[in-house]
């Protein structure tokens, strides 16, 4: 039986990033022999249009480039990504770089300069503190569970 594999949408190819784009990042032939690819948008499941403003983390809090509080659409999104992975048997996730929702390890600092600081999106946080091993495009290699 395939290991789940929790996957940012945006790294599939959906055109469902802030700016309507996508991120493709091509997994290796084995981890698509031997996982089962779920592809989720927590920004997108939170109701959240594409395109859409570009939104930081302030904090605890998401604001995007107008000013405007996002983080219920977040948090939502996050929620609901959760708990999909969680009815499938899903522990390991790889997730886009850098997102207020999905970025781990490093983040935009809520200043919109592209500078980055260390900290995690609101779905990586939720995914790390319920136990999900968390892999990143730059990370995956040779560390991805079989």
């Amino acid at each position: 039986m395939k290991k789940l594999l929790l996957v940012s949408s945006c790294l599939l190819g959906y055109p469902c990033r802030y700016n309507g784009t996508d991120a493709p990042f091509a997994l290796r032939q084995e981890v698509l022999e031997n996982h089962e690819v779920i592809a989720v948008c927590p920004e997108v499941l939170g109701g959240l249009s594409t395109p859409r403003p570009c939104a930081e983390r302030v904090g605890d809090r998401v604001l995007n480039q107008a000013g405007e509080d996002v983080t219920p659409a977040f948090a939502e999104g996050a929620r609901i990504a959760l708990q999909y992975a969680r009815k499938r048997g899903c522990t390991t996730a790889l997730l886009m770089e850098r997102s207020p929702s999905c970025g781990y390890g490093m983040i935009y600092d809520g200043s919109f300069s592209s500078h980055l600081i260390p900290g995690n999106g609101v779905f990586a946080q939720l995914l790390e503190d319920e136990g999900f091993t968390i892999l990143t495009p730059k990370t995956i290699g040779g560390s991805l569970p079989s």
